[in-house]
């Protein structure tokens, strides 16, 4: 294979090991495959251009235009001219089904359906960059700015995709770059002459001796355009500016499915989003509501939970979405032993309150709204479609007032083992002191009801614990490790710092955001404002679901459940008519400011367990993907191990027995003398052909600086050597293994400490590798044309 067509092998792998990176987007992989072909149809027209030639712009050309031909060929067959040539009809195909497929991105997460539209959209921008890439690297023999649409290609699929195998697609782009790389300077020093494996170092007088000399330029030249490469792949990213939503304000920066979100339920840190809701001077109104229940003090909107920690700070797990189904499904869970309410409530959203999560009372159980909405099922969210938010919505949602009792929270059974291990799951960066503090504060507790109780205790009230909004931000394990030695904060760092400590006492956990009930409004309406915005943590109990608990002193109700020998909590009964009938909200100016500190109290909500996937499917990976992932990356991973597991085996097979018979031990004493010359070969001593086996050992002797009992091993195998080579009647030698062990053991010993490991893991002498392979391909092709040229023969 000549230079410029192994570079052009490696410009369509490159594009596609970068184009792997697109996988998770959609729930099937096949369009890869379609993909690769038609990368590699276009790379071939390349090569066939070149060799023609024909002008570089014109090779350009052609390909775009066979391109063009095979998109049209695959995807508007139907519409074009000659069901190959794009005309209008095609050229309107193409147009609708890109149409599709933008609006496709935006109504689906990740992993989304692989619709035409969508198809049309991954395949033909992957035969863009791979023509872009073959065109810089191969037609313009410059293959460094190729780096920038395969840049570009991970990019885009970095933004759109957040899973925990992110680190194999970028380390498979990764390698596909630097492949082009190495391809390109191996095609430049190609251009001098032969390239030899034997002769990597320019003498500098130490006589050739193992670790001696320079590598010359070149070779020195590549290693830094590979080490520049790599470094700026891994420090551009973190320099790119991150994306930072509004979860509760009405910037209109939400992060559901539509702007920014491409179609996925994206990561959300409401931190700061929070604590700037509740420092504003001004409590303006975002929602008003009214309700069938007098008793709004369990009341709250729900928007979103958060469960996903990852030891810098909590957030949603990227999830599939669904149509918002007529009814919501039960909540997992839930068993029909504990007592439940039916709940009506119509609300309405400030025109200037745009987001992408529908605030609601938790669990609904069913949402009439107009517009473009999605449901994510486990968190039971209800999230917008592409560009749609709750700016001015309004709409109505029944949900369960759920009141369990506390002898039925204490007897719950441990939760399934697939919910119970994502939702305990903790960073290794959680500091001791969080579980220390977690099972000193829950000492003497018999369940992990009593466990829960005694924490939100801890934090409500034992603990001296106080609510400022003026502390420093932070989500992170350090923030927690500090906030238990200040004791000061506000709602996020309670619900945080329960949730994780819960967490690490091994009862499922996550974080609730949303708003309180909010205060009476002189309509009758309930009013909810900026300063209404909380955080509280949600704890699951098999047999009732996840559960509501309030460690933040003077913002929330503490739950009935909760409450030494309170009474259950009996909300009105919906059929009786309710002082506060449904009318329409409206936007009025919010009274909350004037509420006392228990009206104001954001935490607590009707906390019935979400549809959560028991078993290992819940949230996780499947199994298929899991298996298959760790395969590429066992196979990535032995790639640069492949000479040291070559040459590890050849060792052993010319080191065994090989047989008694005379051939048989002129094999043997052949091998050992290739084993011993390629042991001195990975340790700098190239083999010199023109040299007789004795000339040889001494030369070994010599730049080596064996000592005398290692010299005397490599003369004897020399000695063998040529009576094989020279005697009529050869004698087997016997040891012949044991003087290689012990002259390559020396030869090892004499050599630094680098040295040793470049024999080890980069042996020089795996080159015979190549050429075996280049022989057999060699002896293949000439069999090939020899029956080519005989069946011609014979048919004329």
């Amino acid at each position: 294979m000549s230079g410029r067509s192994r570079l052009a092998v490696s410009a369509a792998l490159a594009s596609l090991l970068a184009a792997c990176a697109l996988l998770p987007l959609v729930d099937r992989s096949t369009w890869i495959l379609q993909a690769a072909f038609l990368v590699a149809v276009q790379a071939g027209v390349g090569t066939l251009a070149r060799r023609i030639p024909l002008a570089r712009p014109l090779t350009v050309l052609a390909q775009a235009l066979v391109s063009l031909l095979l998109l049209t060929l695959v995807f508007a067959r139907e519409q074009a001219l000659a069901g190959v040539l794009p005309g209008p009809q095609a050229i309107d195909r193409f147009g609708l089904l890109l149409q599709a497929g933008s609006d496709d991105v935006g109504r689906y997460a990740t992993p989304a359906p692989l619709s035409d539209g969508i198809r049309l959209m991954l395949v033909g921008g992957v035969l863009v960059v791979a023509l872009l890439v073959d065109a810089l690297a191969v037609t313009f023999r410059n293959a460094a700015p190729a780096g920038l649409p395969l840049l570009a290609l991970y990019s885009v699929a970095a933004g759109l995709a957040d899973n925990g195998a992110a680190w194999l697609w970028f380390l498979l782009a990764a390698a596909g770059y630097l492949l082009l790389l190495l391809a390109e300077g191996r095609d430049r020093l190609s251009r001098w002459g032969r390239v030899f494996g034997g002769a990597p170092r320019e003498p500098d007088g130490s006589g050739g001796r193992a670790g001696g000399g320079r590598v010359v330029a070149p070779v020195r030249t590549g290693r830094r355009i590979g080490l520049v490469a790599l470094g700026v792949a891994v420090v551009v990213p973190l320099t790119l500016p991150s994306l930072d939503g509004g979860l509760l304000g009405g910037d209109g920066h939400g992060r559901g499915p539509g702007r920014g979100g491409g179609g996925t339920i994206s990561a959300v840190n409401p931190l700061v989003s929070l604590q700037n809701s509740l420092n504003q001077p001004d409590d303006r109104q975002v929602l008003a509501y009214r309700t069938t229940t007098r008793d709004t003090e369990d009341l709250y909107l729900r928007i979103v939970s958060l469960d996903d920690f990852d030891g810098q700070s909590w957030k949603p797990s990227l999830r599939r979405i669904e149509d918002v189904p007529a009814t919501l499904p039960t909540p997992q869970g839930l068993n029909p032993g504990v007592g439940t309410t039916e709940i009506r409530t119509s609300i309405s959203a400030a025109d200037s309150y745009k987001q992408d999560w529908l605030p609601m009372p938790y669990p609904a159980t069913q949402v009439r709204i107009d517009g473009r909405w999605r449901y994510e099922p486990v968190g039971r969210t209800i999230v917008g479609d592409h560009r749609q938010n709750t700016g001015g919505a309004r709409y109505e949602v029944t949900s369960l007032a759920v009141q369990p009792t506390a002898e039925q929270l204490a007897a719950a059974p441990d939760a399934p083992a697939g919910l119970r291990q994502e939702f305990t799951s903790l960073p290794r960066s959680v500091p001791p002191v969080v579980k220390a503090t977690a099972r000193a504060v829950t000492r003497g507790a018999d369940n992990d009801y009593q466990r829960a109780v005694k924490l939100q205790d801890f934090f409500a009230e034992s603990g001296n614990f106080s609510y400022d909004t003026t502390v420093e931000t932070g989500g992170g394990t350090e923030a927690i490790a500090r906030f238990l030695k200040q004791r000061r904060g506000f709602c996020v760092h309670f619900s945080f710092s329960m949730a994780t400590m819960a967490r690490t006492l091994g009862i499922p956990a996550r974080v609730a955001v949303g708003f309180t009930p909010g205060s009476p409004a002189a309509d009758g309406t309930m009013s909810v404002g900026l300063k209404d915005a909380h955080a509280w943590p949600e704890l699951y109990f098999e047999g009732v679901g996840w559960t509501r608990f309030e460690p933040t002193p003077s913002r929330g109700t503490a739950p009935q459940y909760t409450r030494p020998n309170a009474p259950s909590s009996n909300p009105d009964n919906p059929s009786e008519p309710s002082s506060a009938a449904p009318v329409q909200p409206t936007t009025a100016p919010s009274e909350s400011a004037g509420c006392t500190p228990e009206m104001k109290k954001l935490d607590g909500c009707g906390s019935a367990p979400p549809q959560v996937t028991g078993g290992s499917d819940s949230g996780g990976p499947p199994l298929g993907l899991l298996l298959g992932g760790g395969l590429a990356v066992l196979l990535v991973l032995s790639v640069p191990l492949l000479p040291m597991l070559w040459r590890l085996r050849e060792r052993s097979v010319r080191l065994g027995s090989r047989g008694r018979t005379e051939p048989d031990a002129a094999d043997r004493t052949l091998a050992a003398w290739l084993e011993l010359t390629d042991t001195a070969w990975d340790y700098g001593i190239a083999p010199d052909g023109s040299l007789t086996p004795r000339r040889a050992a001494d030369r070994i002797v010599r730049v080596t600086e064996l000592d005398p009992a290692a010299a005397e091993s490599v003369q004897r195998v020399a000695a063998a050597v040529e009576q094989v080579l020279y005697a009529p009647r050869p004698q087997p030698a016997a040891g012949l293994a044991q003087d290689v062990r012990r002259a390559s053991a020396a030869i090892g010993a004499g050599a630094g400490r680098a040295a040793r490991l470049r024999a080890l893991l980069a042996p020089r002498s795996a080159a015979r590798a190549l050429w075996w392979f280049r022989a057999r391909r060699h002896t293949l092709a000439t069999r090939v044309a020899t029956w080519w040229t005989t069946h011609h023969a014979r048919r004329a």
